[in-house]
């Protein structure tokens, strides 16, 4: 059986058609038209994906944002326009598209495809972290995704420096370990640089860019040791832009969490190997990391 993917973003769209095992069987990438005041183009990627000759009988769409499970709609998403909101939802979007859809926050379906095709194949408790323009997570414990009436592991706003939330300044994980932050505090020290060049020129040996990346590598060690304290994962697995800098952020994190980290725990710490199809690959897992997708997925 086939399943449509729609991994929605701020900028663009990524759609695809999978099968049970997760190999992308047909791909489809559009800019995503957030001047528009409904989702029209959404509706028109789906219906295309929906009326393709491998007929995928269900729909699953990433949203970049809490999605409310109960009400089966998009919570809150700040990187899509507000005049969307009443359209996402899975009635709405089944109605149009003719197929059953369900919702589920980005890095959540995210985290599904690392733990059942990535770099957590194979371990039971899995945490996935992007570190990106922001900070997310999705957890699987049991093989299970771990999510509420809402989707939940919004670790990202996880205060990690109490004195700079006392004085009002950037104090989230998000905040000070993510793209976004690399780029403030490059700034602040009189870097006029992007969160890419500032790490090209950590790369070549460049002692002021090596200093703003290690404030965000030390926040870094700090956000994902508090994520397995609150998870207890047998593997933690870090993609994002940033993330992926293995190289450069590992040995800091597993430095971290052997010395401050769980005791009497071997957390194993992994390179996101899927790239930006892990969310559409999740979705071909997701009926068996959501319990109740058969009930909610095909109603």
């Amino acid at each position: 059986m086939t399943v449509l993917s729609v991994d929605l973003g701020g900028t663009r769209m990524r759609g695809a058609i999978l099968g049970d095992d997760g190999a992308l069987l047909h791909r489809d990438v559009r800019p995503t038209p957030s001047d528009d005041l409904a989702p029209t183009g959404l509706v028109a990627l789906m219906r295309d994906l929906a009326a393709h000759a491998l007929a995928p009988k269900r729909a699953i769409v990433g949203v970049p944002g809490r999605v409310d499970h109960h009400e089966g709609r998009l919570d809150r998403a700040p990187n899509l326009p507000l005049s969307w909101g009443p359209h996402l939802t899975e009635r709405a979007l089944a109605e149009a598209i003719g197929i059953p859809v369900r919702l589920v926050n980005d890095a959540d379906l995210a985290a599904v495809g690392e733990a059942f095709f990535g770099a957590g194949r194979g371990y039971s408790d899995v945490a996935y972290v992007t570190m990106s323009t922001g900070v997310g997570a999705g957890i699987l414990l049991g093989r299970r995704l771990l999510v509420g009436r809402r989707s939940l592991a919004e670790v990202g706003h996880m205060i990690i420096d109490r004195s700079a939330h006392g004085r009002g300044e950037p104090s989230t994980f998000e905040e000070l370990a993510s793209g976004t932050a690399l780029a403030r505090i490059a700034k602040a020290r009189g870097l006029a640089d992007s969160g890419k060049e500032i790490v090209a020129k950590v790369r070549a040996n460049d002692p002021a860019a090596i200093a703003v990346f290690d404030a965000v590598r030390v926040a870094a060690a700090i956000g994902i040791r508090d994520v397995a304290f609150a998870f207890s994962p047998e593997i933690v697995v870090l993609g994002g832009g940033l993330g992926l800098n293995d190289d450069l952020l590992h040995p800091a994190i597993r430095a971290h969490l052997d010395r401050e980290g769980p005791p009497a725990m071997q957390i194993a710490l992994a390179k996101a190997s899927l790239g930006d199809d892990a969310g559409l690959m999740g979705a071909a897992a997701l009926e068996e990391a959501l319990p109740d997708f058969a009930a909610r997925g095909r109603a």
